[in-house]
């Protein structure tokens, strides 16, 4: 089955300060890595622009409002500390959440084997009514909602391997029995969250975090013996990837020591549980990645493992 590639310029025109982690070069880097001939057979296309109505499956209408009201015809501003709008931020945002719902349309209707959506700004900070962390809107969350709603899933399982806990996803889902969110992340790190003891409502948040300076064998590991026999069990519908690739040991922002091959390794063990129990079917989204180099490193890794290379 075919691996689909999304993207759309929308995401170059998202600006951040000079000095900003967070930026363009970022897609560019991506971009140029799978122009590689290796992946001649992707299935490209660009992202649709995702609507409200969708951002409102995990957020509520008065914050989408507001979001899209902050806007600026010029200059930039700030919301956060950390998370910045200029002109093209809210195509940019909301081009994202269009590439992780038509990623989904395409993995839940078997026109293609699975999706990597490659888009920024980045989604697993957001809050439901909270942008932080680069994030406006919850991408992987909005995915896993509009699966459920949209095609019928019963179980979605997030998992997370960015070195930054996904404390927005964990927000939105920590009451829900019905979508499972595992992550490995660097702890003590941004955002703060991401315990071993939280767990959520009922059982489905599982938090496996590493120690700055753990490499390859700590994060697999991790992956074995607390993320991967709790999805097996979850017997999953669909799963999605919130793909940060910050825990790489080139990356600025944190201290996790993983190669590209750590990310190609993770993709596998995902995809056979997803092909054991849920058909196959599952969807990467983009989220960190600082390093250039190691990002697009480790994109090209993880893109190859999606076409089953």
């Amino acid at each position: 089955m075919t691996t689909l590639l999304i993207s759309h310029p929308s995401s170059l025109r998202h600006v951040t300060p000079p000095g900003h982690p967070e930026r363009a070069d970022r897609i560019r880097a991506v971009e140029q890595a799978l122009e590689d001939e290796r992946f001649a057979l992707l299935q490209r296309v660009e992202a649709p622009e995702g609507t409200l109505a969708q951002v409102e499956l995990c957020h509520p209408a008065a914050y989408a409002q507001a979001i899209s009201e902050a806007a600026p015809q010029q200059g930039l501003v700030q919301i956060d500390a950390d998370t910045i709008m200029s002109p093209g931020t809210l195509a940019a945002v909301l081009h994202g959440v269009g590439g992780a719902v038509h990623a989904v349309d395409e993995v839940m209707s078997g026109r293609v084997g699975n999706a990597f959506s490659a888009m920024r700004p980045p989604g697993h900070h957001a809050e439901s009514d909270r942008a932080m962390g680069f994030c406006f809107f919850n991408n992987a969350a909005i995915a896993a909602r509009h699966a459920q709603r949209a095609h019928g899933a019963g179980r979605v399982a997030i998992i997370d391997w960015d070195v930054h806990h996904g404390n927005g996803t964990q927000e939105i889902f920590w009451g829900d029995a019905s979508v499972l969110y595992a992550s490995t992340h660097e702890m003590p790190l941004y955002p703060g969250t991401g315990a071993a003891s939280e767990r959520g409502e009922h059982g489905t948040i599982v938090n496996a975090p590493l120690r700055a300076g753990d490499g390859s064998d700590v994060f697999r590991d991790a992956f074995e013996s607390a993320i991967l026999p709790r999805l097996a069990d979850f017997r999953p519908d669909l799963v999605i990837i919130s793909a940060g690739f910050d825990a790489h040991w080139r990356d600025p922002l944190a201290n996790i020591n993983l190669t590209e091959a750590d990310f190609a390794w993770a993709t596998q063990k995902l995809m056979e549980i997803a092909d054991r129990h849920a058909g196959g079917r599952l969807v990467s989204i983009l989220e960190g990645g600082y390093d250039l180099e190691g990002l697009s490193k480790s994109v090209a890794a993880h893109v190859t493992a999606l076409m089953r290379g």
